[in-house]
């Protein structure tokens, strides 16, 4: 099967509108290049770390920043290209006007397109995809990766497979982070569009005695039950299919749902139906261009903040029920 692979140009700072302007094109999968991670794992002293730098990653360091996307050949493919090459384009405009802020460069933005086989492109992101720490115990490794425990970590093993989720992103490390720090043993954690279930399987492995993953997804909802047996915690973790909460009969002590703003406005109407008397609801895929906006709708249906976590453009949002 042949797919089309769109490669768009930039610089650090342009990295996160991009991601938000491919969101509203409807492209969820994106994959990014960025040579400052690199960086970020060079000036890490942990031997975990280290182990797993190479001279190809290296190499890397020298590049630009990228990010791509994929979609099935088809027959409105170059209605779908120029959709993504007007918005850059426009995005540029943006730039330069200093919507963004006065002095911020994107790159060039230029976007290119090339056709590849199915068995060229579909795992070709696995070269990038290493054992790491997302939090201060829970360390993420691919299934076809090694990893030495070096004593004390909490170890996600993940095939993400065709759904969108492999722990490295700023906004999936902050949900862990969070869960760690609010999640008590014997809690009962629901995971509002679950991806290839890293969260859920977080909860488990921290000490929740009972957790449902949901995604409205199939396949997200496929890979979610392979991983959670992969990882042994099919007797707390399960996954089912949803449409955020919609028909889920289900009250946790705490919510967690790694979605986009606009999702999360709309779920804040309804989770609340879904928690215990002051049950957490944590919340993340959020801009910080969007913190206020999803805040106040947090708020304004019966929760108080208690924390607001930043890290790489993104937010994440803990608020407990009233």
């Amino acid at each position: 099967m042949k797919y089309v692979e769109l490669n768009i140009d930039t610089s650090e700072s342009g990295i996160e509108p991009i991601v938000a302007e491919l969101l509203s094109l409807g492209f969820e999968n994106t994959v990014v290049e960025d040579p400052r991670d690199i960086e970020d794992l060079m000036e890490k002293k942990e031997t975990y770390d280290w182990d797993y730098l190479d001279d190809s990653i290296m190499e890397k360091m020298k590049d630009n920043p990228k990010v791509t996307v994929y979609m099935e050949d088809g027959d409105d493919n170059a209605e779908r290209v120029a959709a993504v090459v007007e918005a850059m384009d426009a995005l540029k405009q943006r730039c330069k006007a200093g919507e963004f802020g006065e002095g911020l460069d994107f790159g060039s933005l230029k976007v290119t397109s090339s056709i590849d086989d199915d068995a060229d492109w579909k795992d070709k992101w696995k070269e990038y995809f290493k054992p790491s720490r997302i939090s201060k115990s829970i360390v993420v490794k691919p299934t076809w990766e090694p990893y030495k425990n070096k004593g004390g970590d909490l170890v996600i093993e993940i095939d993400p497979g065709m759904a969108f989720g492999t722990g490295t992103h700023e906004t999936t490390s902050m949900c862990v982070e969070m869960l760690e720090k609010y999640v008590k043993k014997g809690d009962k954690v629901m995971d509002v569009g679950c991806g290839s279930g890293i969260l859920s399987i977080a909860a488990a492995l921290i000490g929740s005695q009972d957790v449902l993953a949901v995604d409205i997804d199939p396949v997200a909802v496929e890979v979610a039950d392979e991983n959670i047996r992969l990882n042994h915690v099919e007797d707390v973790a399960r996954a089912q299919y949803g449409d955020l909460t919609k028909g889920v009969d289900y009250k946790a002590d705490v919510v967690v749902a790694n979605l986009m703003a606009d999702l999360v406005v709309m779920l804040s109407k309804d989770v609340a139906r879904h928690l215990s008397d002051g049950g957490l609801f944590i919340s993340s895929g959020i801009l910080t261009e969007k913190k206020e906006l999803v805040s106040g709708a947090v708020i304004d249906n019966g929760f108080t903040i208690v924390e607001i976590m930043e890290k790489g453009g993104w937010c994440c949002i803990a608020a407990r029920k009233k």
